[in-house]
């Protein structure tokens, strides 16, 4: 025999198999309803289940002969009024218990007397008017589920009515992040490719029109590097025999006289034709204009009368000249009062006053004699030895050794290294073979290279090259620096040196031969790349 098929209980649908199907949801991700909007949707959902008698009912019209109308016949199968929906009710009542497949009588009738307490409660907060207008309804959960389970199958395609999971994946939120997308290097590729571009034809510009953007920012942007006026003061300027332009306006910044190197040496390099100085003594002013000093420079009258200017390692036979001119005394007299030195109280070993005219800054007065011109000097000399603490007896090897130094050496610092180089080698009892000595022999007092041929020559008295110890005498007039490195040499194991940059005199000290070579080496290349320079 064949059983009827069970029928479906409430909120169930029949499957094949015959289990319940799983409850149909609403959709959570619709926006919370308000309580008004709520009852509202309730009120609305009642009248369209009790139909239209319903509203004839409702609307309480009585017939013309006064007597209220009868109630229509109620139908065959009441409408089922969809019932408050309580949500804390449904996910922990029916719900839960639908899933085991049966809903037992306590948690039915539980969840019934909830929902008929928050019922009464709602129409308690109304009042009674309103409870009167109101429509009654049940507190059956599954009408209101089956309610919005027919509400979603009017708009659910076929295909997906039969699968819960379906309506799950369609209706509730997804927390899947959605895939990053990956940043694309395009624009750093880029910029990459332009910035070197621009950056190029930006260097390239600049280089080719240098001078003319030179020109507009210093024409825009006016440099303050200059005084102006003729300055306040006095300063007492000395051009030495031999100064170039830069020399003399390196040594006015210095002095204070004009501002910076620049404006005067700038200002030099546009007089056409080019200034020619004279060396001697110039009364100037502080922080004169460039151009107020040039004109002072070129002016007789600011040129102090009498005056010689004696600079550092000038020889004998260079310094009577200028003493001369000074003087305005005949240079053979000059000459004929010096070839006896020792009337002057120089060591009996000077057969010159080599070494013993102190280089320094003289004004002689009008009508000065050739003989105390000269002893001036020499007197000059004996206080700077006195002051550095030589001795009478030691002048003679200490001026010696001086005049030495005082060729040999380049920058102050070097000084007492080279005085150390020369001791060293005498203590090991090496030949001092000083360039310097050997070219004063030969009558060259302006520079201290020599030939092969000049440092092979024994007939040379001061040729140290061939003859051992110091030389026969001093081969210049030192000043107080390398007087004062001749009485205090540095200390060190050097035995060589080697003056590679003739422009600045920066020196190269060594011990070995090896280090030597290699230093003169790098002398010889400057030679090379520099030439004009002996």
């Amino acid at each position: 025999m064949s059983q009827n098929p069970p029928t479906p209980g409430h909120g169930e649908t029949s499957q094949p198999d015959g289990q319940p199907a799983p409850p149909l949801f609403p959709s959570v991700n619709r926006q919370p309803l308000t309580r008004r909007e709520a009852k509202a949707r309730e009120a609305a959902a009642a009248k369209a289940a009790a139909g239209p008698d319903a509203d004839a009912a409702r609307s309480g019209a009585a017939d013309p002969s006064g007597q209220q109308a009868p109630a229509p016949a109620a139908p065959a199968t009441p409408a089922r009024s969809i019932a408050p929906l309580d949500f804390d009710a449904v996910i922990t009542g029916p719900i839960a218990a639908q899933r085991d497949g049966s809903i037992p009588e306590q948690a039915e009738e539980r969840e019934r007397e909830t929902v008929g307490a928050r019922r009464s409660n709602f129409i308690s907060a109304r009042g009674p008017a309103a409870d009167a207008a109101q429509e009654p309804v049940t507190s059956d959960p599954f009408a209101t589920f089956e309610e919005l389970a027919a509400q979603h199958d009017e708009h659910a395609p076929d295909a997906q009515q039969d699968s819960p999971l379906v309506w799950r994946q369609q209706h509730y939120l997804s927390h899947t992040e959605p895939p990053k997308k990956k940043r694309s290097l395009k624009p750093l590729w880029v910029t990459l490719i332009i910035v070197p571009i621009f950056g190029g034809l930006i260097g390239g510009a600049y280089a080719v029109f240098q001078p003319q953007i030179a020109k507009l920012v210093q024409a825009i942007t006016p440099v303050d590097n200059d005084y102006t006026g003729n300055g306040t003061g006095q300063v007492l300027f000395t051009i030495n025999s031999g100064d170039s332009g830069s020399d003399i306006a390196n040594n006015l910044a210095k002095k204070g006289v004009t501002k910076s190197y620049e404006a005067f040496y700038t200002l030099l390099l546009r007089q056409k034709p080019e200034p020619n100085f004279q060396p001697g003594l110039f009364k100037l002013a502080k922080q004169m204009s460039a151009q107020a000093a040039l004109i002072a420079l070129q002016d007789p009258a600011s040129k102090m009368e009498n005056t010689a200017v004696i600079p550092e390692g000038t020889a004998e036979k260079d310094i009577l000249p200028i003493v001369a001119e000074a003087t305005k005394l005949p240079v053979a007299d000059l000459q004929a009062a010096a070839a006896n030195p020792a009337q002057f109280g120089v060591p009996a070993e000077a057969k010159t006053l080599e070494g013993f005219l102190f280089p320094a800054t003289y004004t002689f007065t009008p009508g000065i004699t050739a003989h105390d011109a000269i002893k001036t000097m020499v007197d000059r000399s004996f206080q700077a030895l006195d002051e550095a603490g030589v001795a009478p007896a030691d002048r003679w090897k200490t001026v010696v050794l001086a005049s030495i130094v005082q060729r040999e050496a380049g920058l102050a610092p070097d000084y007492p290294k080279v005085s150390r180089v020369f001791l060293n080698r005498l203590a090991q009892g090496w030949d001092l073979q000083s360039d310097a000595t050997v070219a004063y022999g030969t009558g060259n007092t302006h520079t201290v290279t020599t030939t092969d041929a000049e440092r092979a020559d024994a007939g040379n008295p001061y040729n140290t090259y061939v003859h051992p110890g110091l030389p026969v005498g001093p081969i210049s007039n030192p000043g107080d620096l390398a007087i004062g490195a001749a009485v205090h040499p540095a200390d060190g194991p050097w035995m060589f040196f080697v003056t590679w940059n003739l422009k600045t005199g920066e020196t190269i000290f060594s011990t070995t031969v090896e280090e030597h070579d290699a230093a003169v080496a790098k002398w010889q290349q400057w030679m090379r790349d520099n030439p004009g320079y002996e």
